[in-house]
């Protein structure tokens, strides 16, 4: 350390500090003022990303919103077209209920008349068996009570005491 002090130059000192100052000044105008530029700029930029990151978080939410609008009256539709279904079904269901005993009350009719007519038919064919029948009854005891003649005479006393003249 002597040894320094003992080769000092005020010249040389001299110098060297205007050599530095014009190196800082030239570093100041070549250097630092383009990487403060840039670092400037770089600052700037990452203020417009975040800014622009800022906008498009925002315009998410705004589109989440918008989108949660959207499927809120999807499904309202939905539900309310659901809903129409099950009303249009259970008109159709009631219509073909109703046409349905309709056309079986129709068919019963039908079948109630034809029973009908079949027993009025049934009694009618029954009432010409009958007289059928006792008309050949009738003539057998007739033909057995008329076989003798002096039956045959009674049997016009009687007819004949019966009738009343007036």
């Amino acid at each position: 350390m002597d040894k320094l002090v003992n080769d000092f130059s005020a010249g040389l000192f001299f110098w060297q500090i205007i050599l530095f100052v014009l190196l800082i000044l030239l570093l100041k105008k070549y250097a630092w003022g383009p990487i403060l530029n840039a670092v400037n700029d770089r600052e700037e930029g990452i203020k417009d990303a975040l800014a622009a990151a800022e906008n498009a978080k925002k315009e998410m939410q705004n589109v989440t919103a918008d989108s949660e609008r959207l499927l809120k009256e999807a499904r309202a539709e939905r539900e309310t077209m659901l809903k129409e279904a099950r009303e249009i079904k259970d008109k159709i269901v009631a219509d073909a209920k109703e046409l349905s005993k309709a056309e079986g009350d129709k068919m019963i009719a039908q079948a109630q008349a034809a029973i009908e007519g079949e027993k009025k038919a049934a009694i009618a064919d029954i009432k010409d068996q009958v007289a059928s029948l006792s008309l050949e009854i009738a003539e057998k005891i007739i033909k057995g009570q008329l076989s003798a003649k002096d039956k045959q005479l009674k049997l016009v006393e009687e007819m004949l005491g019966d009738i009343k003249l007036n």
